[in-house]
C-alpha cells in the first residue's frame, strides 16, 4: 500500500510542477530592461539578408486622452512624421526614402486605444543606415519638435484621414457604440479623435499629450534582423539610457469594459448602408489575465480547438446548398478592452434575415453546448493545429524579421506569450493526444451565460425590410434554449480522392537552365514542367499550371453567359466529394489547390509542404479530371453572391468604379458590370460554364507546370509521371486572342454624384495603345512612383489636401500592347477641383523639366530594397520563371532587373512623360449627393461649439 501512495504522489508532484511551470521566454531573444524602465527586445535574424526590422511600441493610446485631447494619441502619431530633432519639418521621410524605405508601404504607424506603434525597415546595404535607422527611433520616442508651424499643417491631412471613415457604418456604428461599450472609457476614445478638437486644439495640447505618456517606462524598441545583438544592445544603452521620466508621472491607468446583467440590443439601420449583419458580445465575468503557466497555456489550446470546431460546423452551413447566412463565425477572444474578452459571434446575411442568423449562430452553440462534440471533430482539429505548428517548426530558420517581430511587440503590450516555436511545436506534441472531448465540452459550456450580452443588428433601411424588434431578439435566446435540436451529425471522412490507377506517361525530354537554376521535362502528353530547387523555405512548394486562351477565345455571347460562373465551379467540390468533405479530407493537411479561367489564361495555382506534395497533385487531377456539376451548389453561390452585392451601389466608391467602368467600356458588349447584377445571374448559363471549363482542362498538352521550393527531384518526378503525365490531352495548342475592344481614350471629364457624406475621389487617367517597348514600360513605371513622391509632397504636405493617394504607370503587353498612367486620391469635395489642378500641374513639371535626380535615386533605391528581399521569395521565383510563356519576354528577366532600373537617367523619364501624358486625359470626380455643402455647414457650427 505504501509503495502504491508513493508512486501515486510521485505522479502528482510531476504533474503540479508541470502545471505550475510559468511558460518559457523564447531563448533567442535579447530582453532587457534600462534603468530608465524602457524595455528592449533584440534578436538576430538572417532573413532578409542585410536588413533589419524596428518598433517602438508605445504603452499609450487613446484611451489616456483627455477630453480635450481626443484624436491627438492618433495626432501625435503623424506628428513624428513631421520634424523631430534630427529630421526636421518633412526630411525624415525624405531621408528613409533616400535609402529604399517607402511611405506607408514600408514606413508606417498605428494608433489604438491602449497602444502606439512605429515600424520602420532598414536595409543594411550602405555604412551608416544601422545607426540612421535608431535614430529614427529614438526620435519618435522623445524628440519630435511639435511646432505650432507644422500641427497646423497637419490638421488638414489627419481631417482627410477621418473623411475617409465616414459613411453609414460609421453612422450606425455612432448609434451602437455606447451599449457594445457599455459604461466604458473606450466609448469616448475612438482613435481617430473628434473633428471639432484636431480642428482648433492648441499646440500645448499635444505637447502635454507627449509629455505624459511618450516617456522611457511606458515604451519598449524591438530589433529584428540581420544584426550582431550585443552591438545593438549597447547602442541600445547608450543612445536610450540617457532619458529620463517625468518627476511626477502620470498613472497609466487601465479601464475595463464593464459587465451588466441586462441584455442591451442595438438594431440600426440607414439608407445608404451596403450590408446586413447581426453579432453578439457575452462579456467574461472575470477580468483577462494573460497566460503565464503551462497550464493557462494548454487551457488557451483547448479553446482554439473550441474554437475551430464550432466553425467547421458554420463553415458547413455556409457551404450547404441553402445557406442560413453568407459568412457567419465564433469565438472566444479579445474584446476592444485590454482587460476582457467575450464570447462572440458574426453573421453577414441577406437583407432583413439577421435574426435567423443570429438563432441559427446560437443554436450551433446550443447543440456543441447540449450535445457536445464528436471525436472525429475534434480528431480533425488537433489534426489541423498540429499541421500548423508543424509547418511553422519546419520553417522556424526562414522566417523573415517582418514576420517575427510583432510577437515580441504583443509580449511588450500585452503581456502575450513567446515561447518561441521550438518549444510550442515540443509542447503541442505532448499535450494534443490527452485532450479528451470532456475537456473541450467543459469548455463550450462555461462561454454561454445569461448576463453581460449585446447584441447588433445593421442593415439598410428600405420599406420593404422589416428590422426584428428588441423583444423578438431577447426571445430568441430563451427560444434557443428550449428548441429540438438534434446532435450533430457528419458523413464518414473519405478515405482517398482518387482511385488508385496505373499511369502509362512518361518524361520524353529534359531541360536544364544553370543560370536560372531550373529543370524542364517534357511529358509524353505534351505538357510541360519547370521546377526550381530552393531553399528559401524548408517546408514550402508553390506551383501554378498556365495554358494560353482563358476567357479571350470564348465569343461574346457565350462569353456574357459565363463569365461571372467560373467563380462558382468550385463550389460544386472534386471527385464525388463535396465542399465540405474536401475540407474534412484535407484536415490536417499543409496544401491548397485553386482553379482558374481568367482572360487570356486559364490553369492552376496553389501551395504544398513537403510532405503534402502528393495530395496536391492528387488535387491537380481532380481539378483537370473530375470537377463536379451541382446546379445546387452554384445556386447556393448565386444566392450568397447576391446578398453580398444586394446593396452595392449604395458605396459610393463601387457605385463610382462601376459607372466610370461602363463609360469607358461602353464600345466593348462584354462589360456589362464590375459585378454581377441580377439582370447579369438571369442570364448566367452554369451548364456552359461548366462545359467550357471540362473542355479547356481536357487538353494538358497546353498547360505548362511550374513548381519552386524546396522539392525532392525524385519525389516530384514520381508524382509527375503519376498525376501529370497520365492526364489527358488532345494534340491541339492554343493561345490567347485580342477581343478588339477598347477603352475610350482621353478628352472626357466625368462627374458622378453618390453619398450624403463630403467625401470626393479623383481619378485622372492617360491611356491609349502603343508599341510595346521595355525600357519604355520600367520608365513608366518608374514615372509612376516618382509621380507619387511629388503629388503627396504638393498634395499632402504643402496644401494638407489628401490623407494618401499616388500615380502609377504600366505598360501591358498582352492581349494587346497599351499604356496606362493613373492618378488616384481621394478628398474633400470642395477641394477636389483645386487638387486636381495641382496634381496635373506637378505632371507638367515633370514634363517640362523631367524629374530631380534625387527622386529617381529614391525609386531607385526601393526598388533595390524590395528585390532583394523578392530574390529570397519562392513566389517571385514562380511568377518570373512563368513569365516567359505568358507573353514572350526574355526568360531572364528575372536576374537582369536591377540593372534595367540601374541604367534608368531622368531623361528616360521625361522622356516617356512627353510621349504619353501630354495626350488628352480623362478626368473623373466622385462627388456627394447634392446638399453636402449645408450638411458641411452644419456639421462645422457642431464641431464648433464642441471645441474645448
Amino acid at each position: 500500500m505504501k509503495k502504491i501512495l508513493s508512486s501515486f504522489s510521485v505522479i502528482f508532484l510531476m504533474s503540479v510542477n508541470v502545471y505550475g511551470q510559468n511558460i518559457p521566454v523564447d531563448p533567442s531573444v535579447k530582453i532587457g530592461t534600462l534603468s530608465n524602465g524602457m524595455k528592449y527586445y533584440i534578436k538576430k535574424n538572417a532573413l532578409p539578408e542585410k536588413k533589419v526590422e524596428f518598433r517602438l511600441a508605445i504603452n499609450a493610446g487613446s484611451i489616456l486622452e483627455d477630453e480635450n485631447q481626443r484624436g491627438l494619441a492618433h495626432f501625435m502619431e503623424h506628428m513624428n512624421f513631421n520634424g523631430t530633432k534630427n529630421f526636421p519639418d518633412n526630411k525624415l521621410v525624405d531621408f528613409l526614402q533616400s535609402i529604399g524605405v517607402k511611405f506607408g508601404q514600408h514606413l508606417n504607424a498605428s494608433t489604438g486605444f491602449d497602444e502606439t506603434v512605429y515600424m520602420l525597415p532598414v536595409p543594411l546595404d550602405k555604412p551608416g543606415n544601422l545607426d540612421a535607422g535608431l535614430k529614427v527611433m529614438e526620435d519618435w520616442a522623445f524628440n519630435a519638435t511639435l511646432s505650432d508651424k507644422q500641427i497646423n499643417k497637419e490638421r488638414g491631412v489627419v481631417l482627410e484621414e477621418l473623411r475617409l471613415g465616414l459613411g453609414p457604418d460609421k453612422r450606425m456604428m455612432d448609434k451602437y457604440l455606447p451599449k457594445l461599450l457599455y459604461k466604458s472609457q473606450y466609448a469616448e476614445r475612438l482613435p481617430i479623435g473628434k473633428k471639432g478638437v484636431i480642428e482648433n486644439f492648441k499646440p500645448d495640447v499635444i505637447r502635454k499629450f507627449h509629455q505624459d505618456w511618450y516617456r522611457p517606462d511606458l515604451m519598449a524598441i524591438v530589433v529584428v534582423g540581420d544584426i550582431n545583438v550585443d552591438e545593438i544592445e549597447k547602442k541600445i544603452k547608450d543612445n536610450f539610457s540617457k532619458y529620463k521620466n517625468p518627476s511626477k508621472p502620470k498613472e497609466r491607468k487601465s479601464f475595463d469594459l464593464p459587465n451588466h446583467k441586462e441584455a442591451l440590443v442595438a438594431i440600426e439601420t440607414d439608407p445608404d448602408a451596403t450590408g446586413s449583419g447581426v453579432q453578439f458580445i457575452i462579456k467574461d465575468s472575470k477580468a483577462y489575465q494573460p497566460d503565464v503557466t503551462v497550464q493557462q497555456y494548454d487551457q488557451t489550446l483547448i479553446e482554439g480547438l473550441v474554437n475551430m470546431m464550432l466553425n467547421s460546423r458554420l463553415a458547413e452551413l455556409v457551404n450547404s446548398t441553402n445557406p442560413p447566412f453568407t459568412y457567419g463565425s465564433v469565438y472566444h477572444g479579445g474584446t476592444y478592452a485590454r482587460s476582457k474578452e467575450a464570447f462572440q459571434g458574426s453573421a453577414t446575411t441577406k437583407d432583413g434575415d439577421q435574426l435567423n442568423a443570429l438563432k441559427v449562430l446560437l443554436e450551433e452553440v446550443e447543440r456543441a453546448k447540449r450535445f457536445g462534440f464528436t471525436q472525429s471533430e475534434l480528431n480533425r482539429a488537433k489534426d489541423q493545429m498540429l499541421s500548423s505548428y508543424e509547418w511553422a517548426y519546419n520553417n522556424k530558420d526562414k522566417y523573415e524579421s517582418s514576420e517575427l517581430i510583432d510577437g515580441y511587440v504583443g509580449n511588450f503590450l500585452r503581456q502575450d506569450p513567446m515561447p518561441g516555436i521550438t518549444w510550442g511545436y515540443e509542447h503541442i506534441k505532448k499535450v494534443l493526444p490527452t485532450v479528451e472531448l470532456t475537456q473541450t465540452n467543459e469548455i463550450i459550456k462555461k462561454l454561454v451565460k445569461d448576463d453581460s450580452r449585446v447584441i447588433i443588428m445593421t442593415g439598410p433601411k428600405k420599406d420593404n425590410i422589416k428590422m426584428p424588434t428588441e423583444a423578438m431578439v431577447l426571445n430568441t435566446f430563451d427560444a434557443v434554449k428550449m428548441a429540438d435540436l438534434k446532435p450533430y451529425e457528419e458523413k464518414t471522412k473519405a478515405e482517398n480522392l482518387i482511385k488508385p490507377f496505373k499511369s502509362e506517361g512518361k518524361i520524353t525530354k529534359t531541360e536544364t537552365d544553370a543560370k536560372l537554376g531550373t529543370t524542364t521535362w517534357t511529358l509524353s502528353n505534351g505538357a510541360k514542367v519547370t521546377f526550381k530547387k530552393t531553399d528559401y523555405k524548408d517546408d514550402e512548394i508553390v506551383f501554378s499550371a498556365i495554358s494560353l486562351g482563358g476567357v479571350s477565345v470564348i465569343p461574346d455571347a457565350d462569353y456574357n453567359k459565363t463569365k461571372f460562373a467560373f467563380d462558382a465551379l468550385l463550389e460544386a467540390g472534386l471527385a464525388g466529394l463535396s465542399k465540405t468533405d474536401l475540407i474534412h479530407y484535407l484536415a490536417g493537411k499543409q496544401v491548397s489547390v485553386s482553379p482558374y479561367i481568367g482572360g487570356p489564361t486559364e490553369g492552376v495555382s496553389g501551395t504544398s509542404s513537403k510532405k503534402d506534395l502528393k495530395t496536391a497533385m492528387e488535387l491537380i487531377y481532380a481539378c483537370f479530371t473530375d470537377l463536379n456539376y451541382n446546379p445546387d451548389a452554384f445556386n447556393a453561390y448565386k444566392t450568397k453572391k447576391s446578398a453580398m452585392l444586394a446593396n452595392a451601389d449604395s458605396d459610393p466608391q463601387y457605385y463610382f468604379s462601376n459607372e466610370y467602368s461602363k463609360f469607358i467600356n461602353q464600345k466593348n458588349p462584354r462589360f456589362t458590370s464590375l459585378e454581377p447584377t441580377e439582370k447579369d445571374w438571369a442570364s448566367t448559363d452554369y451548364k456552359m460554364a461548366y462545359d467550357i471549363y471540362k473542355q479547356k482542362f481536357a487538353n494538358a498538352g497546353n498547360f505548362h507546370f511550374y513548381f519552386v521550393g524546396n522539392i525532392d527531384e525524385a519525389e516530384l518526378k514520381n508524382e509527375t509521371l503519376q498525376y501529370i503525365a497520365s492526364l489527358p490531352a488532345t494534340g491541339k495548342s492554343s493561345t490567347f486572342k485580342d477581343t478588339g475592344y477598347r477603352p475610350l481614350q482621353g478628352g472626357y471629364t466625368k462627374v458622378y454624384k453618390k453619398g450624403k457624406e463630403p467625401k470626393s475621389l479623383v481619378t485622372i487617367s492617360y491611356s491609349g495603345e502603343a508599341p510595346y517597348n521595355e525600357k519604355e514600360a520600367i520608365a513608366l513605371s518608374a514615372l509612376g512612383e516618382v509621380a507619387t513622391i511629388k503629388i503627396l509632397e504638393k498634395l499632402r504636405e504643402e496644401e494638407s489636401g489628401i490623407y494618401g493617394g499616388g500615380a502609377s504607370g504600366s505598360f501591358m503587353k498582352i492581349p494587346y500592347s497599351a499604356y496606362d498612367f493613373t492618378i488616384n486620391f481621394p478628398c474633400g469635395p470642395e477641394n477636389a477641383d483645386k487638387l486636381t489642378k495641382s496634381a496635373v500641374a506637378e505632371l507638367q513639371k515633370l514634363i517640362d523639366k523631367g524629374p530631380e535626380q534625387k527622386d529617381l535615386d529614391k525609386y531607385k533605391e526601393g526598388e533595390y530594397n524590395e528585390y532583394n528581399t523578392s530574390l529570397k521569395n519562392n513566389g517571385f521565383w514562380l511568377q518570373g520563371i512563368a513569365q516567359n510563356q505568358l507573353d514572350g519576354s526574355d526568360k531572364y528577366d528575372i536576374l537582369n532587373y536591377p540593372a534595367k532600373v540601374k541604367a534608368l537617367t531622368v531623361k528616360d523619364l521625361q522622356d516617356v512623360a512627353k510621349k504619353y501624358l501630354t495626350k488628352e486625359k480623362n478626368v473623373a470626380t466622385l462627388m456627394p449627393e447634392e446638399g453636402w455643402e449645408k450638411a458641411k455647414k452644419d456639421e462645422t457650427k457642431k464641431a464648433g461649439a464642441a471645441a474645448p
